[in-house]
């Protein structure tokens, strides 16, 4: 089992990358949702549709079940909702490549042969998971006896087996994508007219004089905007207008807060221990046992107290106890358990002798008190820790750790360090392995203590949970209609919060416990109904919470409703308006000059100047981000006015004063630069296309 130790050690940084390491890169991106297919209880359970196959909800958890395994035998023993997310995301990352790539393979021919396999595990230039999982740390090389021994014996351990099936896979997923990509890669390359546009855009530069008349100079009441004009512009521009569903609620919440009765009942618990406390001999053992925070056994000084004992504890005699006092919601007692003479910090180096796959523990032991021998037989105690020590950081500076003080190391070595004398050279044991410790020096003695601290939580108790929890209900079942639900807070003076454009696979509402099941209960409501959880029940428990929830709107996905768009609409519409009678102006008076100087003294306005604009160039000074002017001008010929045209902020009249052309040069490093980058983007971009040729629906936020 050693060895699938190591591969655990190693293993679990890798499993949570793995999940194709050179495909997620390509394949993380947003999907639609959408409607599934099929019989009732055939449409109820399934979670995805892709490519036409529907995938039910029962296939995907055993994909994260069998994807969790395997989190578990690469040393994750707990699995908390982070990783089961990132679990549950990978599975999903899984099923789209099965159900899209694998076709792919299948129709262009693609294979790894058993030879091709066998040389990614075991040849010359194995495969990155390999290397990283038998590479020997001390050498920095593949361990290939290790690899080959592993291969052997994997059989007699079904855990070793299903591990290393695992790697496997994902060694042949990520084989058949490179070359998937490959394959693209080779299919793709710029022409040189590409590369001559490529190079003009970059280095054609012009020089112009410009004006702006802008949208403000025109008042908002010069221009009438009517419903046809905003119908008008929203069908022209639906496209802007796309929407995915979401869903707006309006909420109160009922806090569960201790009460009178749970304060009364905290105090006097605390009161009432305070005599056992002082009456105690084993402070540490009386804490562990009563309070609910463990003993800490470390010494401190005074000033590193909170402050509300700090005075306390520096004129308190031993067994002394003070309190109770209220801190940080809990009610404590304080009781002076040591007071000690002890350095106020050391400088200490050691060497770290480990136990693990290649010395058992005996062995480590017999090490460690091997080379403290040769220490103190006048063996350099620095060359000893370069060549020896486990402990690479500290290794290279011949151990050396530096300053401390106390409780900044494991306890068996801070006690070692800071209870022994200096010149002291002790080995110690701890959860890392042997340490030969040499204390260098100390700095001088200072009063510190050991203080003992019974505290006890001011929590609800359960029957406050009752009550707040039955006036929710009462709430929720006075007010079973969105008018009464608005007339009770109105008319009660309760506090109304409000969520608005909740997706479906939103986690998070701000100011809400783990909000997740009510989100997904709230797309499955009806728009101004009460929001039920799947047990048909309207009271929430979120966390110390309970929420009663109302859907206030409902937007499906699509196109936004005019109505709730319309003043954006109505902004865009004016300043086209607008725009049309700025032009209409400068035109008029277009016609009685010649020059944009001209031009500019009869409209009142002042010419600007933008000097080197490129057609690459981000924005122009004086007029900020504008593509259509600089599209314009570097297109334009030398010493033409031109315009009036429309831009971001106004209204532009131009004229070019100066082009500066590009000299012919060797366009192979703008070729070799686009064939970088289309090479680059070959994968990510043939797989959105793929997926969005599957018409993939994703259902998941039914589910989690």
């Amino acid at each position: 089992m050693s060895t699938l130790q190591t591969l655990r050690e190693r293993g679990g940084v890798l499993v949570a990358i793995i999940i194709g390491l050179a495909l997620l890169a390509f394949i993380l991106g947003d999907f639609k949702i959408g409607k599934g297919a099929g019989g009732r209880s055939k449409k109820y359970f399934e979670i995805a549709e892709i490519a036409g196959k529907s995938i039910t909800y029962q296939d995907f958890e055993k994909k994260i079940n069998k994807l969790t395994e395997i989190y578990k035998l690469s040393g994750n023993g707990v699995i908390d909702e982070s990783t089961s997310e990132k679990i549950r995301e990978q599975s999903w990352q899984q099923l789209i490549r099965e159900n899209i790539l694998d076709n792919e393979y299948k129709e262009l021919g693609l294979g790894v042969c058993n030879e091709e396999l066998f040389d990614l595990i075991q040849g010359n230039n194995p495969h990155l998971f390999i290397r990283q999982m038998f590479t020997d740390p001390q050498t920095g090389r593949m361990n290939k006896p290790a690899l080959i021994n592993f291969l052997k014996n994997m059989d007699n351990d079904p855990t070793q087996k299903a591990y290393w099936l695992f790697m496997e896979d994902e060694i042949l997923n990520d084989r058949f994508f490179i070359k998937y990509t490959n394959l693209i890669r080779k299919g793709l390359y710029p022409t040189h007219n590409q590369a001559v546009i490529e190079f003009n855009e970059s280095n054609k530069k012009v020089d112009f004089n410009y004006f702006v008349e802008r949208f403000n100079t025109i008042s908002d009441s010069a221009v009438t905007v009517n419903l046809n004009d905003l119908e008008k512009y929203y069908n022209e521009h639906k496209d802007d207008y796309k929407q995915s569903p979401a869903r707006s609620i309006e909420y109160v919440i009922f806090s569960v807060e201790p009460s009178e009765a749970d304060i009364a009942e905290s105090e006097k618990w605390i009161n009432g221990i305070k005599s056992e406390f002082e009456q105690a001999e084993d402070v540490k053992e009386f804490v562990n046992l009563t309070a609910d925070t463990r003993f800490e056994d470390i010494n401190h000084t005074p000033d590193e107290f909170p402050e509300i004992i700090r005075g306390f504890v520096d004129t308190a005699e031993l067994g002394e106890v003070y309190g109770p006092y209220f801190e940080n919601e809990t009610y404590k007692l304080a009781k002076i358990a040591e007071i000690n003479y002890l350095p106020d910090s050391v400088h200490v180096r050691h060497i770290l002798i480990s136990a693990g796959q290649n010395r058992s523990f005996s062995e480590a032991e017999s090490t460690a008190d091997s080379l403290k021998t040769l220490i103190r037989n006048g063996t350099n105690f620095n060359m000893i820790a370069i060549t020896f020590s486990d402990d690479q950081g500290s290794a290279q500076l011949g151990g050396d750790l530096g300053w401390f003080s106390e409780g900044q190391m494991v306890k068996p070595f801070n006690d070692t360090c800071f209870q022994g004398k200096t010149g002291d050279l002790t080995i110690v044991e701890t959860q890392f392995g042997f340490h030969i410790i040499e204390i260098l020096d100390q700095s001088s003695t200072v009063k510190k203590f050991k203080v003992g601290i019974v505290d006890r939580k001011l929590e609800p108790s359960s029957t406050t949970y009752q009550n707040i929890y039955a006036e929710a209900s009462r709430f929720a079942g006075m007010n079973n209609t969105y008018e009464k639900f608005n007339e009770t807070i109105v008319g009660e003076g309760y506090d109304k919060r409000t969520a608005n454009d909740l997706n479906p696979t939103d986690k998070e509402i701000p100011g809400l416990e783990t909000p997740r099941y009510l989100i997904r209960s709230v797309f499955e409501s009806k728009e101004n109904e009460i929001v039920l959880d799947f047990n048909e029940q309207a009271v929430f428990e979120l966390g110390d919470q309970f929420v009663i929830a109302y859907l206030s709107d409902v937007k499906k996905e699509g196109y936004s409703k005019l109505e709730d768009v319309e003043s954006d609409i109505r902004l865009n519409v004016m300043k086209e308006k607008k725009a049309l009678k700025i032009i209409e102006n400068i035109k008029a008076r277009m016609s009685e000059t010649e020059t944009i100087e001209e031009l500019g003294r009869d409209l009142g306005v002042n010419i600007e100047t933008a000097t080197e604009i490129s057609f690459n160039s981000f924005s122009i000074p004086g007029a900020g981000i504008e593509p259509q002017v600089i599209a314009t001008a570097v297109n334009s010929d030398q010493g033409i006015l031109t315009g009036p045209f429309i831009g971001n902020n106004g209204v532009y009249v131009i004229t070019v004063t100066n082009i500066t052309n590009p000299e012919e040069t060797d366009l192979t490093a703008i070729l070799n630069r686009l064939k970088s980058t289309y090479n680059s983007r070959a994968g990510y971009e043939a797989f959105e296309a793929l997926k969005e040729n599957a018409d993939i629906v994703d259902s998941r936020s039914k589910f989690y």
